[in-house]
């Protein structure tokens, strides 16, 4: 794994309370980072989350709750955040939502109501928005940079359902667009994971499991820690690297 020296430098990790989130916050505060986690405000892991997360590394860790769903709420808690970190060098948009416990076959439009659109929207997606705009004045002084979470559930993969896929789609077709509104101060890239064995809220079941390890060309899951590793390469590192998808499946998608 490539090591990167961050002392100085200041990250907001949405969703940063477990999964993907949680092991970007991590990686970038062993690095030396200051961290502000965002997770929301009812959520009793996320406190938990900053707590280790300082015994761990030692690294400031600021504890940045707010629903990015919610835009006056997303805009404050970027805002305070960087604020209390004095610059922002690096923004994750990793917070996001199947809004299904288990996962909705094409053909089942009957379960695709607006009440779950306007929640995968919200969240997914004009959450990755809100945030990089409110974040955009501070990561452009630092000449920053952005990385998004989208998922092979927008390219054409089948995930939790059609209306994820949507978010995630929009999130590849946001990253390119975010990567040229910001140039050339800031560098805008997105990651899309294949499955992955984390706290997410779906319920696979074991052939879904099994297929997703046996169609894989590594065989195997990834792991948050996989994703976070190619993350923080794609902010600390990869300095010609903007508008760009990387995706992370083990070759299930290959």
């Amino acid at each position: 794994m490539i090591s990167y020296d961050l002392k100085g430098k200041a990250a907001l990790v949405t969703g940063g309370a477990s999964g993907i989130g949680l092991a970007t916050a991590t990686l970038l505060a062993k690095a030396g980072a200051s961290v502000a986690v965002n997770f929301l405000a009812e959520d009793p892991r996320g406190p938990e989350a900053v707590a280790k997360l300082h015994a761990m590394t030692g690294a400031r860790i600021l504890p940045a709750p707010g629903n990015v769903a919610d835009a006056g709420d997303c805009a404050r808690m970027v805002e305070h955040a960087a604020a209390e970190l004095g610059r922002l060098d690096y923004l994750v948009n990793n917070a996001g939502t199947p809004g299904t416990r288990t996962t909705i076959a094409p053909h089942e439009l009957e379960r695709l109501t607006e009440e779950l659109w306007h929640t995968l929207l919200e969240v997914n997606l004009l959450g990755v928005f809100r945030c990089t705009k409110a974040a955009a004045p501070a990561l452009k002084a630092a000449h920053g940079a952005v990385v998004s979470i989208a998922s092979i559930a927008g390219m054409n993969h089948a995930g939790s359902s059609m209306a994820y896929g949507a978010t995630k789609a929009g999130v590849i077709s946001l990253t390119k667009n975010l990567a040229r509104g910001l140039s050339p101060e800031v560098r805008v890239n997105a990651v899309a994971p294949g499955a992955v064995d984390s706290t997410w809220m779906i319920e696979w079941t074991p052939e879904q499991r099994k297929n997703s390890i046996d169609n894989a060309l590594l065989k195997r899951r990834c792991t948050p820690d996989d994703i976070a590793e190619v993350v923080v390469f794609l902010l600390a590192g990869a300095a010609m690297v903007t508008g760009q998808t990387v995706v992370v499946d083990g070759g299930l998608t290959t």
